[in-house]
Parts: structure tokens; C-alpha cells; sequence
């Protein structure tokens, strides 16, 4: 009798015990399965790794994107560098997300960009110039122009060329710069301080109205063309967008200047209101050297002084080495000034 309860009570054990395998305490603990309710950390974060994917084809792409709604293209490329901030950023959502698979795609756009300015970020500043030359848009609006007067003759540059001078200002720089720049001219709103003398100084017609010029510099070591130019504003509109069409053109008349130019040592200086990077500065370009991208230290960005996001303004060479280029501290305009040092 005894061992016949004893058997149904084993019975009855067995019975209300789950199987392991069906859903019992050891099955939901073995290794390999997901939770109810869980997601795979291999398929948590599909959209952090699209993100990613296409950050990179943008960088990669950068080339294709037309300059329609707005010239999007030429925005794109004049902040590309940017970019860099979503690799961080997408690195931090795919953490969050646990996602395995977001953590490893976030990998694509940062290969991408270090592929495409890892080598901007490297110091590749040398000595051994022959001269110096600087450029600055000093500001129309600068409360102090002598103060930044007295700041540009401290830098101990052999070239001096100013942008955006204004009929009261550049009277206060000729007086403050005399010292120690005993040639000069200015033609307009743009001018060129020099320790050397100057010969055939002229303006030249890019724009509707005078914002460049070019000019002859005796140096030690023979003569040197220089243009110093300011070419037109980029205007941001509601209806339009943003808009570049008289800044092209403005470069497109300055490439067909320096193409022309008889001289074998050219340098091109100024504000530009645009960046090497963008496609509309590709007339400049294809013929000249930028000391930034091949001698300075980082992306050297000079625009907005406060906070600068953009180098828009540029030391451009022609048979000239550039050894070394830098920014300078803030002045009272809203552009940094930038600084170059040349071996002729």
C-alpha cells in the first residue's frame, strides 16, 4: 500500500513539475537565449547604425551633393570638418542603446573622417622662412582700429594686407602701421602694408566695386606678386537659401588674374568667405597652394572670431614654400587674423 501512494505521489510530482526545456526555470536561464520582452544587443540600435552609415556616405560623398536649394553643396563642404562631432555623439547613443551592432558601425564614419583630416590635425610647422605676411578682415564695425593697429605692427610680419577698411579707419591704420611698414597702398577697401618696397600697385576688377588689388614687392630675394582680396559676402536668405552666386564669380575673375599673372612667385591673400574645401574656390585652388593645409597646425578656422567654425579666410601660394601658418588672438573684428611664413 505504502508503495503504491509512494509512486503515485511521483507520479503527481513529475506531472506538475515543467520539463525542462518548455519553459521551466532552467530553460529561461540558459546561456544563448533572450529574456521575454529583450532585444538582441546585435539588434538593439538599427538606427544609430544608419545614422552612422549615412554620415560617412555624406563625407565620402560630399562631391556629389548638388549646389540646388540653396547652394547646399558649398554649405556642406565649407563646415565638412563638423562632421567629426556625430562619431562621438553616435558612439553615445549606441552605448545607451547597449547596441553591438550601432557600437561597430559608429566605427565607419570615424575611419572616414580621420581618412580625410586625420593629416589636417598633425603639426607640420617648420622653420625657415624668408618672410611673413598676414592677412586680416579688421571690420568694418571694429570699435577699436587702432588697438588692432597696434596688435598687427606687434606681429613682425614683413606683409601686412587688410580687408573691409572703412574712409575713417584707414587713416588710423596708415598712421599707427608707418612706423614700421614705410610702404603701402590702399586701394578702396583693401589694402598692403609692406617692409619692402612696392611697385605697380593696383586695383583689381573682380567685383561691381573695388575690393582687390595686386602689387609688386621688392624682396630680398626678388620680386613677389601679391593680390590681396575681399570677395563678395555669402547672403543667407529665407526665400533663396544660401547664396553664393556673386562670390563665385568674384573668384572665377580672380583665378583668370592670377592665371595671367607674368611672375613666377604669386601669393594670394584675404577674406574670401569661403573655405579651400569648397567646390566654388576651385578655380584658386587648382593653381594654388594653401599654407594652412600644408603647413599649419590643425584647421586653422578664423571665422566667426568668437567661436571660429570655418577658415574663410586664406594664404594662397604660387612657387613659394610655405614653412609655417597660425592664427593670431582675437582683435575688434569679427574675423581671427592669419599668419603665414614663406620661404621665396
Amino acid at each position: 500500500m505504502s508503495v503504491l501512494l509512494g509512486r503515485a505521489g511521483d507520479d503527481a510530482t513529475s506531472r506538475s513539475a515543467p520539463a525542462a526545456g518548455e519553459g521551466g526555470h532552467r530553460h529561461a536561464n540558459r546561456p544563448g537565449r533572450i529574456p521575454a520582452g529583450g532585444t538582441s544587443r546585435w539588434r538593439r540600435g538599427r538606427l544609430v547604425a544608419v545614422a552612422a552609415v549615412l554620415t560617412a556616405s555624406l563625407m565620402l560623398a560630399h562631391a556629389w551633393v548638388p549646389n540646388a536649394f540653396g547652394h547646399l553643396g558649398s554649405l556642406l563642404e565649407t563646415f565638412l570638418p563638423w562632421l567629426g562631432v556625430s562619431v562621438p555623439v553616435l558612439l553615445a547613443l549606441a552605448l545607451v542603446r547597449r547596441s553591438a551592432t550601432a557600437a561597430v558601425t559608429v566605427l565607419l564614419p570615424a575611419v572616414v573622417w580621420c581618412s580625410m583630416f586625420g593629416g589636417t590635425l598633425a603639426d607640420k610647422r617648420s622653420d625657415g622662412g624668408d618672410v611673413t605676411v598676414l592677412t586680416h578682415n579688421v571690420g568694418a564695425g571694429n570699435p577699436d582700429p587702432e588697438g588692432s593697429a597696434r596688435e598687427l605692427a606687434g606681429s613682425g610680419a614683413g606683409l601686412i594686407a587688410l580687408e573691409e577698411l572703412t574712409a575713417k579707419a584707414t587713416p588710423v591704420y596708415e598712421r599707427v602701421l608707418a612706423g614700421s611698414y614705410p610702404y603701402h597702398t590702399v586701394q578702396d577697401t583693401v589694402g598692403l602694408w609692406s617692409r619692402y618696397p612696392l611697385h605697380d600697385a593696383a586695383p583689381v576688377a573682380v567685383m561691381r566695386w573695388n575690393r582687390a588689388l595686386r602689387a609688386t614687392v621688392a624682396t630680398p630675394k626678388g620680386p613677389l606678386a601679391v593680390y590681396a582680396a575681399h570677395l563678395a559676402s555669402v547672403r543667407a536668405h529665407l526665400g533663396t537659401g544660401f547664396t553664393t552666386s556673386e562670390r563665385d564669380r568674384s573668384v572665377g575673375r580672380l583665378a583668370d588674374a592670377v592665371r595671367a599673372e607674368p611672375l613666377p612667385r604669386v601669393l594670394v591673400v584675404g577674406d574670401f568667405n569661403g573655405s579651400t574645401g569648397d567646390r566654388a574656390l576651385r578655380p584658386l585652388t587648382a593653381q594654388l597652394r594653401s599654407a594652412q593645409e600644408a603647413a599649419g597646425d590643425g584647421f586653422g578656422f578664423s571665422w566667426p572670431a568668437g567661436f571660429p567654425v570655418a577658415r574663410i579666410d586664406q594664404i594662397l601660394s604660387r612657387g613659394i614654400a610655405p614653412v609655417a601658418s597660425w592664427t593670431l588672438p582675437r582683435t575688434g573684428s569679427d574675423h581671427l587674423p592669419v599668419a603665414a611664413s614663406l620661404r621665396l
